[in-house]
């Protein structure tokens, strides 16, 4: 696929996922994440409390629970619970993922990971880089257009 063509799926694939993030009841950062393969949405996700926990991410303090799932990781678990495979897809975040979260999306299938906002650890970045998955920063600025 020509490189401009595929730039504008997922500069729509970043939007789609912007907007899920709106749906974490988490204060601090809202993340979405959704997970494409063969342009078809396999699943998504964002970041919040695992199932029958309070919708509360933050502590009195501010700080994130230690228990909050990631979104990408709520997206890779959602296709662990179906008959999808992550083989060879493609995650869309609008945060770059952390260093756990890599080992995820690595570990899953997946091929490539085109994120919005760099997290301020880069690590995560630079183990997927490693592992041989493709990785595509497109700010929000150019996603928009």
């Amino acid at each position: 696929m020509e490189k401009k063509k595929l730039n504008k799926y997922d500069r729509a694939y970043l939007r789609i996922a912007k907007e899920w993030g709106q749906l974490s009841y988490c204060k601090r950062k809202k993340v979405g994440a959704i997970i494409v393969k063969d342009r078809m949405i396999i699943s998504d996700g964002y970041n919040g409390t695992p199932s029958g926990f309070e919708n509360s991410c933050e502590d009195p303090e501010g700080l994130t629970q230690w228990y909050v799932l990631h979104a990408e990781a709520n997206a890779i678990l959602k296709v662990a619970s179906s008959t999808q495979s992550c083989e060879g897809a493609t995650l869309y975040i609008t945060l770059s993922p952390c260093r756990e979260c890599s080992k995820l999306i690595h570990q899953s299938g997946i091929k490539r990971v085109v994120y919005q906002d760099a997290y301020k650890d880069t690590s995560g970045v630079d183990f997927l880089v490693k592992a041989g998955v493709e990785v595509e920063f497109i700010p929000a600025s150019e996603a928009i257009i």
